[in-house]
């Protein structure tokens, strides 16, 4: 039996769901006999000599130089780019994250926009410089702020002050990424504080889609739920074959986004355009059902070519074009979140055969129903 060293921290949702998706694979390949000590991680040195493990995955790279004099196979999960180039590692996918945060904002049709991190880790960083350049590309600029170094429970109270002003100085209403969701908890004290209104002032959005952070938050924080499960599937896997004599060569596990978990904190419709906002808002209560255009245009005082032409100015999509986005993503939502068949999907939208809701679904995500559950659940 393979003996393994978790030296992964559980406090958070993403060391939770990397163990999940790394006993899964024990359960399957394994199993497994795990050691992991609930104690500081440097502390848990000397007991491995005496355990003689055959492999390693771990969160902290700070012991990465006592680990290697062991010789045993090791899978780093990074924070910085400070690590011997020769380990594997798991990284998170800051360009998927960012490009799913900027579509949601912009799909609300805000165009203001803004970053909140944390400068000390280069993941804050790389998901700062992706959503600047997808706003950009969309048309809109980004103002941000980082602080230099990560904080403490004091260092906030300390650190509040200069966050609230920057959040204050903000053009509203604006739409706020947060690098994770312990940021995003900060942003919404600081608009409390403030006397601003989330989400019809500040939308704010999360990274981790750690319960314990945004169930808590008033509102509930909105966040990005990320492949982690998959991503300690995948590690097990290869930890297993390095074990078996495969070579350390510096092999990337990416943990992509998977879905935006949308709770009140970003739950606006930024939009002037009162009669683009009444079409749209029934194009969301009725997403399930089988609209047709010219369902929506009649909701308004307008014609369809007055409408099809305000809708192109205010959120730059046709009526059809939203209807379908819309949709879509009620169909993502299940596929990902429930294990229904996909004929029963089918039936519950209205589509009259699963070919047809196939076709629907591929046009706006480029990929067949079956093989986006099977990418954004755990393997």
């Amino acid at each position: 039996m393979k003996r393994i060293v978790l030296l992964v921290e559980t406090s958070r949702e993403f060391g939770r769901r990397l163990i999940i998706g790394i006993a899964r694979y024990s359960r399957l390949k394994g199993p497994w006999s795990f050691y992991k000590e609930p104690i500081d991680l440097k502390s848990s040195i000397p007991h491995l000599t005496t355990w003689k493990p055959d492999g390693i995955i771990m969160r902290d790279s700070l012991i990465t130089k006592e680990l290697l004099k062991m010789n045993i196979p090791t899978i780093l999960a990074i924070h910085n780019s400070s690590y011997p180039k020769n380990l594997p590692v798991i990284r998170t996918d800051s360009r998927s994250i960012a490009k799913m945060a900027s579509e949601h904002l912009v799909e609300k049709g805000l165009k203001n926009f803004a970053f909140c991190g944390f400068d000390a880790y280069d993941w804050s960083n790389e998901r700062k410089s992706f959503f600047c350049l997808f706003n950009s590309e969309a048309g809109y600029p980004t103002q941000s702020y980082s602080s230099s170094k990560s904080l403490g429970t004091g260092d906030w109270e300390k650190e509040q002050r200069h966050v609230r002003e920057w959040v204050k100085s903000l053009p509203k209403p604006v739409g706020i990424l947060a690098c994770n969701d312990d940021r995003g908890q900060h942003i919404l004290e600081v608009c409390k504080l403030n006397g601003l209104k989330v989400p019809e002032d500040v939308a704010v959005i999360g990274v981790d889609n750690d319960p314990m952070i945004c169930e808590i938050g008033d509102p509930p924080l909105t966040s990005i739920a990320l492949n982690v499960e998959s991503a300690g599937y995948q590690a097990a896997q290869l930890l297993d074959q390095l074990i078996g004599g495969k070579k350390m060569a510096g092999q990337q596990i990416m943990v992509a986004a998977s879905h935006i978990v949308q709770r009140q904190s970003s739950d606006i419709l930024a939009v002037n355009d009162a009669e683009v906002a009444s079409a749209i808002q029934y194009i969301r209560n009725n997403a399930k059902n089988k609209i047709l255009v010219h369902e929506v245009v009649n909701t308004t005082s307008v014609s369809r070519r007055t409408l099809e032409k305000r809708f192109k100015k205010t959120i730059h999509r046709s009526i059809y074009d939203e209807i379908r986005l819309v949709r879509v993503e009620w169909i993502s939502k299940m596929l990902i979140e429930t294990d229904l068949p996909i004929s029963q999907i089918t039936s519950l939208f209205n589509f009259t055969d699963v070919e047809h809701i196939s076709r629907y679904f591929k046009k706006e995500k480029g990929i067949g129903l079956r093989e986006f559950r099977k990418l954004h659940q755990p393997r």
